[in-house]
């Protein structure tokens, strides 16, 4: 698997994990608008974490992700405060309260880094 795969894969469980985890994030009621609040919330963090692109997705060593994991925690969290302020405009997406968004933000970076450390390392071209 890629880097980005990784780091997507990483982003669609951390979004559901904290989507279905924690209560200050509403879906929608209706399955339909539950199933478009998860994409729309997946899609909006894959996107802006490969424009803004915050460290590598790959095994990397202790201290680079001393480095790299803050950096993409604090990325992650300025996207899910875009989205409590973007998802009740598109979607039934509802995000309330400042804690809700750094935790959404910390296990959403812990999938992305837990996803990139545990799959196994694709083939580069010195291979």
């Amino acid at each position: 698997m890629s880097d980005q795969g990784r780091r997507k894969l990483g982003i669609l469980v951390g979004v559901g994990i904290a989507a279905g985890t924690l209560p200050g994030i509403t879906l929608g009621t209706e399955t339909a608008d539950a199933l478009l609040s998860f994409v729309v919330a997946a899609a909006v963090l894959a996107v802006l974490t490969q424009l803004i692109f915050v460290g590598p997705s790959q095994r990397v060593p202790l201290p680079a992700l001393l480095v790299f994991g803050p950096l993409g925690f604090a990325q992650d969290a300025l996207i899910w405060w875009l989205l409590s302020w973007l998802g009740p405009k598109i979607s039934t997406l509802h995000v309330t309260g400042l804690g809700t968004i750094l935790l959404a933000a910390l296990i959403t970076r812990a999938m992305v880094l837990l996803v990139s450390q545990l799959s196994p390392a694709g083939k580069t071209a010195e291979d």
